[in-house]
């Protein structure tokens, strides 16, 4: 008899092809919405979930999946999953191992550019009938090269934004709460600097941590006001990490020249976000992950994870605060 992997929520046709296209032998796939009674017939022997937290996965989720072994995420993210209720359940969850690393860091890049570029503006001109808005020295645009990228949070994202940035020509410092070894910071190009001091220092601030009660709204009033006049703050992490009326103010009291935000407080925003009036901010919808490529990675990845707890061998990529079911 066939394992069953609950894949959830509903993706398009093509996406679930290229998870069937790999399914271990031995294990069937079965697809459901979450919140619908065909989802809880199917999880309800089910062994292991794959999928996104559309819902909490709350107690609910654990009771209707008795058998379960693994939640296994295709998201890098995990703030929306119950972790109380995995706990008590005593189910692992994991997130993606990094799948998503390569789209993230290029969207990243990609929304420096957009933001010292002012690509948005500039387009929005063009379709206008507006050619060559102003004048070079008002639209001042300006170069990476040289420039100093602070990365707050040197993860598997992180790490691939530093090594594209140093592409760029750019110096690279960065903040975490696990510092890399001396001869990793030298192999990597980066060096450690102080949260206060890459804030004052950084031409370029990049978030890439995870939402923890340490991280949220951790770049406030307080911090902008720390930061080097006329920098600039990309966002590819968590809305809620930043608070966006203090960001708003940053941005039109000239103390910040700009934001690439592909992620924000609530997703999707209210028509009239403040943010939305800003000439200086770019904004995409959360939309940085899922690239056509990494599908592949994200469904490996967790086939993989199932197949080494159905050999009873501890599965990789644990959310930190589950990690001592595995003790």
């Amino acid at each position: 008899m066939a394992i069953k992997i609950v894949l959830s929520p509903k993706l398009p046709g093509p996406v679930v092809e290229i998870a069937r296209a790999i399914v271990p032998a031995g294990y069937e796939l079965r697809v459901a919405e979450q919140g619908t009674p065909e989802f809880l017939d199917a999880i309800d022997d089910a062994e292991y979930f794959v999928g996104f937290a559309r819902t909490s996965l709350g107690s609910d989720f654990y009771r209707a999946a008795p058998h379960l072994k693994l939640v296994q995420l295709i998201s890098a993210g995990y703030d929306r999953v119950d972790i109380e209720a995995a706990r008590k359940a005593r189910v692992p969850v994991c997130n993606n191992g990094g799948a998503n690393a390569i789209a993230v860091a290029e969207h990243t890049l990609a929304l420096m550019l957009a933001v010292t570029k002012k690509l948005v503006w500039q387009h929005n001109n063009v379709v206008a009938g507006k050619w060559r808005v102003g004048d070079f020295a008002t639209t001042r645009l300006a170069e990476l090269s040289g420039k100093t990228l602070g990365i707050v949070g040197l993860g598997n994202i992180g790490k691939k934004v530093a090594r594209r940035a140093l592409g760029f020509d750019m110096h690279v410092q960065y903040y975490d709460i696990v510092r890399l070894a001396e001869d990793a910071e030298d192999a990597l190009g980066v060096r450690f600097v102080l949260f206060q001091e890459l804030l004052r220092t950084s031409d370029v601030v990049s978030l890439h941590v995870p939402l923890t009660d340490r991280t949220r709204r951790m770049m406030g009033e307080e911090a902008f006001a720390l930061m080097k006049p006329g920098a600039i703050l990309i966002n590819t992490c968590r809305g809620l990490v930043v608070d966006e009326a203090a960001l708003h103010k940053a941005l039109t009291t000239g103390r910040l020249a700009g934001a690439g935000l592909d992620v924000m407080l609530e997703e999707p925003p209210p028509a009239n976000h403040p943010l939305f009036s800003l000439d200086s901010v770019t904004i995409t919808p959360h939309m940085a992950g899922p690239t056509w490529e990494n599908w592949q990675r994200c469904f490996r990845n967790a086939f993989d994870n199932i197949q080494r707890v159905a050999a009873g061998d501890k599965p990789l990529w644990v959310v930190p605060e589950l990690r001592d079911l595995l003790s």
